[in-house]
């Protein structure tokens, strides 16, 4: 692949530069064929990577955990390097919008927004489906953040300074001593096998600390039942680190048990690991490319790298896993660049739930999360949740996720969860009080949008396939996957948050259950209707308060953390299909032929709990006779629509008031109307 590296010196910043220092560009190519999109015309596809240089010495850069500790270049400033990925008008050349797709675990994920194919090919039109954001003349540039994402693939990496101990003549790491700490690696085992892996397994897996010492007496293999049950022993000859998952020499990437996994188990290794890094420059990095894109620096001066030389504002993306890193990334005030302004001017945190996350602190692995049933007790849901300043009764703790945040320059934010995040993702504490009693609301520069009844983060495939089919033919079909479209409000929202940001339109009012309306309940008091067939998990996901040791204010948890009394928790009221009643009520549930669950049981022990991300689709009965004949409690299609035109007049009411609150873009509602047809049928078509 030809590099073009721009001819730019790696002098010494000035104090007004973001740290941006070099832009490699290694490749760029025209997309779709040089076909226009819209008056922003053709568009240009651009790879290679940023580099950056961080000043320990920077009061702007005091939060990052381990800076002092990193290496430094000739400058006393410590190095960096992100890949990219960027989309940008061929002919730049007046003030846009940038969108800064903080990529979840190394994969870019703007493509919610433009209804593409998936895995095509970058070059191909298709991957870009109706291109709603390059139509509006935007720079989209996918940015990789998190050091420990696997090599290969198409993934996006990012190159984290190491730490070293300090060295006692100059106290920086530049010639320091290995550190050492303690690792946790949990796994839930869900079918048998024979070993586990020490970094995350979700996805393609990640890269793990190494094992300072396999015989080090702090290793410890426990494996337990439940959560918060007790933990016992696994005796260290039972068990061995291992080179690959079938127990292989080598490189100590995985845990090893000759007896096996029992299915339905917590499995926790805690061991001595060594050479951490600066995970915490990977919030930075985000920070000052926002900064470079908006103000140049003397190294990268805006328009040298035909990157994007007329960005005016930057807004920033992240789903899931960086919707919490963007929570995380204003929680900690990130967004004052090293000169003292404004980065990012605009966030949408998506599916965040109440999360932050493993992102700033010794030894810190950014896939963890929070899960049903796996990745237990990583600090993913910490005090405080909501951006108002709340007590926390039982510890006394009080704080606000922007209480620390710089009010100049602060973004203009929005959150936006499905109804798994109350479900799975403790959502309901970020706008009430830690007990569970009181709504509490958010600043003036945030919104808050729940589209009622959604999965986690995109919908199921719409026809369901037939792996989401029932078992069997006989009562209710009950289908795994909820495909509720949550894209065409995801679509409308964030053109709302273009115009807030860059033309200071206001946005639609937030749109989210509260206790106020009754519409946040504790789970027991959901009115989920009796459907033969559907069980009904246990209880939402716990919140519980953890203790990460003494040293977690300099940045270094104890493992495994001590495990205290859980958060309220509140899901969010239902009607009496089952369908959520707070929040963003899409064509689905306004014109409803289904129950859309944003939950899912599991299918191996324990079967009360949830699964990952993903919810239930339920359909009605297309007649009374088959209700009757199925025992089903939910009204028949026939006892809700005489026809199909009163159906599909309902569907252009919903759409319409839809479209009128900016909910939905006006160019969507001939495919919203397009989908509810195809359900029709699905239903119908059971008869």
């Amino acid at each position: 692949m030809r590099l073009l590296a721009l001819a730019l010196l790696f002098l010494l910043p000035s104090a007004a530069d973001a740290r941006v220092v070099r832009v490699i560009i290694e490749h760029r190519s025209v997309i779709a064929g040089g076909a226009a999109f819209g008056s922003a015309g053709a568009y240009e596809r651009i790879t290679g990577r940023i580099l950056f240089a961080l000043d320990p010495r920077n009061a702007r850069n005091a939060q990052i955990v381990d800076l002092a500790l990193a290496p430094r270049n000739e400058h006393g400033e410590v190095e960096a390097w992100s890949e990219f990925v960027a989309l940008r008008p061929v002919n730049a050349t007046r003030g846009t919008v940038a969108l800064i797709d903080v990529v979840n675990r190394g994969g870019t994920t703007w493509g919610v927004f433009h209804l593409g194919a998936r895995g095509g090919p970058p070059d191909s039109a298709a991957t870009y489906g109706d291109a709603l954001l390059l139509r509006r003349g935007m720079v989209l540039l996918s940015l990789g953040w998190q050091w420990d994402v696997a090599p290969g693939g198409n993934r996006l990496h990012f190159g984290a300074p190491p730490v070293r101990g300090a060295n006692p003549s100059t106290g920086s790491g530049q010639a320091g001593a290995t550190i050492t700490g303690l690792v946790r690696a949990d796994f839930t085992a869900d079918a048998p096998g024979t070993s586990f892996p020490l970094g995350h397994a979700l996805g393609a897996g990640h890269v793990p600390y190494p094992v300072a010492s396999e015989d080090d007496p702090a290793t410890v293999l426990t494996v337990r039942s439940t959560p918060t049950g007790a933990r016992t022993v696994i005796p260290r000859a039972r068990w061995r680190f291992a080179g690959d998952a079938q127990g292989g020499a080598g490189e100590p990437r995985y845990v090893y048990l000759d007896e096996g996994l029992e299915v339905g188990r917590i499995y926790e290794l805690v061991y001595r690991a060594k050479d951490p890094v600066v995970v915490g420059a990977g919030l930075a990095a985000v920070r000052d490319v926002a900064s470079w894109l908006k103000y140049g620096t003397a190294d990268v001066p805006r328009d040298s790298s035909h990157l994007a030389p007329a960005v005016e504002q930057v807004i920033a993306y992240g789903v899931s896993q960086t919707g919490r890193f963007l929570r995380h990334y204003l929680y900690q005030n990130f967004n004052t660049d090293e000169a003292g302004r404004r980065a990012l001017d605009g966030i949408f945190a998506h599916t965040a739930g109440a999360g932050r996350g493993s992102f700033n602190h010794r030894f810190a692995q950014p896939s963890r999360d929070a899960q049903p049933f796996s990745t237990f007790f990583y600090p993913t849901d910490v005090f405080p949740f909501s951006s108002t300043v709340t007590t926390d009764p039982v510890t006394k703790a009080r704080g606000g996720l922007m209480a620390g945040a710089d009010s100049a320059n602060r973004p203009k934010v929005f959150y936006v969860d499905g109804g798994y995040e109350y479900w799975g993702r403790g959502a309901s504490l970020t706008h009430t009080t830690p007990d569970g009693l009181r709504d509490v609301g958010f600043t003036a520069t945030e919104r808050r949008y729940v589209v009622a009844g959604a999965q986690h983060s995109s919908p199921a495939a719409w026809p369901l396939p037939a792996s989401a089919a029932p078992a069997d033919g006989a009562g209710v079909p009950i289908y795994r996957g909820d495909p509720l479209d949550q894209r065409l409000a995801l679509r409308a929202l964030l053109v709302s948050l273009v115009y807030w940001v860059r033309d200071d339109i206001p946005p639609p009012a937030s749109a989210y259950p509260t206790l106020a309306a009754r519409q946040l309940v504790p789970a027991r008091l959901a009115r989920i209707p009796s459907i033969p067939g559907l069980g009904r998990p246990a209880a939402p996901t716990p919140v519980a308060r953890i203790d990460l040791g003494p040293a977690w204010g300099r940045g270094i948890a104890a493992e495994p953390p001590k495990v205290g009394a859980p958060y309220a928790t509140l899901v969010s009221q239902v009607d009496s299909l089952g369908n959520e009643l707070g929040g963003i009520r899409s064509v689905e549930l306004l014109a409803p032929l289904a129950s859309y669950f944003p939950w899912q049981l599991r299918t191996a022990p324990p079967l009360d709990r949830m699964v990952s991300f993903r919810g239930t689709f339920v359909p009605l009965a297309p007649t009374e006779a088959e209700r009757a004949r199925r025992g089903d409690p939910r009204p028949s299609v026939e006892a809700l629509y005489p026809s199909r035109e009163a159906f599909l007049a309902r569907v252009d009411s919903a759409t319409a008031t839809l479209v009128q609150r900016r909910f939905m873009l006006s160019e969507d509602a001939p495919r919203a109307k397009a989908r509810m047809e195809s359900v029709w049928e699905f239903v119908k078509g059971r008869d």
